[in-house]
This record gives C-alpha cells, sequence and structure tokens, in this order.
C-alpha cells in the first residue's frame, strides 16, 4: 500500500517528532485551549473529578503517568476552563520539571546513604548503595579512606535491603573487619 501525500498550505510545516512508530506524524503541534503538545511535554485540561472545577495535568513524551496534575482555573463565565495559552504552559512546563527534579532527588536521597567515621586514626566514608529490583532488592556497603578517593575501596559487600546505615552500624561493620553484617 502506498503512503498518502499530505498538501500542506505554504505557510505551514510538518513536524516529524522523534518517535519510534515511524507512522506518527503531526501536522504542527496540537494546541488548543485544552490541549496542548510542545517541547516534549503535553498539558490537558481535564474535570476536576473531586469537585465541579478543572485540573491540568502534565505528561512527559513517552511516560504513562503525569509529572504534574493542579488545579485549574474557571473561565469568566465561571463553568467552563480558562483556556491554555503559551505562557501558561511554560509556566506548566516549568513547573514539572522543578516537580520531577525533586522526585528524582528524593529517590537518589532514599537508595543512597553516607556517613563518615572515624575509626582509629582513620577517617571512613560508608556508603550504602539500594538496588531495588522487584524480586530480588539488596545492597552494596562500600567502606573507603575519606582521604583516598581514587584508591579501591577498603571493603565491598552485599547486604539486605533493609540494612539500616547509622555511624554505629559503620563503625561496628569497620571493627568486625568488614565481614558481611547479619
Amino acid at each position: 500500500m502506498l503512503p498518502i501525500p499530505v498538501i500542506l498550505p505554504h505557510d505551514q510545516r510538518l513536524d516529524i517528532p522523534t518517535m519510534t512508530d515511524a507512522t506518527a506524524v503531526t501536522v504542527n503541534s496540537p494546541k488548543d485551549p485544552r490541549h496542548w503538545v510542545d517541547d516534549g511535554w503535553t498539558a490537558r485540561v481535564i474535570k476536576n473529578e473531586d469537585d465541579d472545577g478543572w485540573a491540568v495535568e502534565m505528561t512527559k513524551d513517552g511516560e504513562p503517568e503525569p509529572a504534574l496534575v493542579g488545579p485549574w482555573t474557571m473561565g469568566r463565565d465561571k463553568k467552563n476552563p480558562k483556556p491554555l495559552d503559551a505562557t501558561a504552559f511554560h509556566t506548566l512546563v516549568k513547573t514539572a520539571y522543578e516537580v520531577r527534579r525533586r522526585h528524582e532527588q528524593h529517590l537518589h536521597a532514599t537508595l543512597h546513604k553516607k556517613v563518615v567515621v572515624v575509626s582509629g586514626d582513620a577517617t571512613v566514608t560508608v556508603t550504602l548503595d539500594i538496588v531495588p529490583d522487584e524480586e530480588n532488592p539488596y545492597a552494596m556497603l562500600t567502606a573507603n579512606e575519606a582521604r583516598k578517593r581514587d584508591h579501591p575501596p577498603l571493603a565491598h559487600v552485599r547486604v539486605a535491603s533493609s540494612f539500616k546505615l547509622t555511624e554505629a552500624s559503620a563503625i561496628a561493620w569497620i571493627e568486625d573487619g568488614f565481614r558481611p553484617p547479619e
């Protein structure tokens, strides 16, 4: 089957998004009062399920869930939503990026812990890196001399993902000769 040619007026351009589906072609980016697609994001004004108002959701291209869902302003008629415009869309993109950045920082802080302890005459940095495998989560406990960052680690052992890294647990591990904690 031959492709059907698309004839556009001379003032319109054909945008071909980077997608795995080679057949997906859009004529310009959709921009209407309740739906904008631009800069890798989609904004949709939707009916707020919790009350009589409206909400807006921002979804990053390729992601199944919205990165941001928030209330949206009513229009002048107090019945329909205020239309999306370029300024509102770019503000929403900026806010959605910030929400994603905070989420990533929180996830990183949850999965990576670090304490610095003094044991004997050495200062040791102990890190715990959790590997959130769905079937078998675990963590890697690593000790490095604080002043020798480019040297190989003093120890590196696999522990349960539930292991709690504290100054006391780090010192106990070091004093136990870096044997895997139980």
